[in-house]
């Protein structure tokens, strides 16, 4: 509402990333421009100038994706504090905190992605099988 030179196409278009709604290529594309937008199609959420707009801050941050080491530092914490976790474990800690915009799945791969990459430079390491992993603090 305050960007008057917004052609009405594109506050359509705007209106439909904010609920969620599929936009054309076209349209994601001219909001990605103007920086009113942030992410990849489909999955497209408002920046952080629009959430500052419409008062929607906190669903901004839920949606916007953290840093891998953010999460990686949680990780520690539970590893430290707690000796040991199952894949079970660090999911149900890390669940909530991963972005609003993934779907179950894409939770998954992050967790896994993330674990592997812990795993690769050293910081944890996998002391049970596969099947049943049990990471530690190395």
């Amino acid at each position: 509402m305050k960007n008057s030179d917004l052609p009405l196409g594109d506050v359509l278009a705007l209106d439909r990333v904010q609920k969620n709604l599929p936009v054309s290529g076209e349209a994601a594309a001219r909001l990605k421009r103007a920086h009113l937008v942030e992410g990849r199609r489909p999955r497209l959420h408002v920046s952080s100038v629009v959430a500052a707009a419409s008062d929607t801050r906190a669903e901004y941050i839920r949606t916007r994706a953290q840093s891998d080491a953010h999460y990686a530092k949680l990780v520690v914490d539970y590893l430290s504090k707690f000796g040991e976790a199952s894949r079970q474990d660090l999911n149900e800690l890390l669940w909530d905190k991963l972005s609003d915009a993934l779907d179950d799945s894409q939770k998954r791969n992050k967790v896994m992605n993330l674990l592997t990459t812990m795993g690769s430079s050293g910081e944890i390491v996998n002391a049970g099988s596969r099947s049943k992993p049990r990471w530690l603090l190395t």
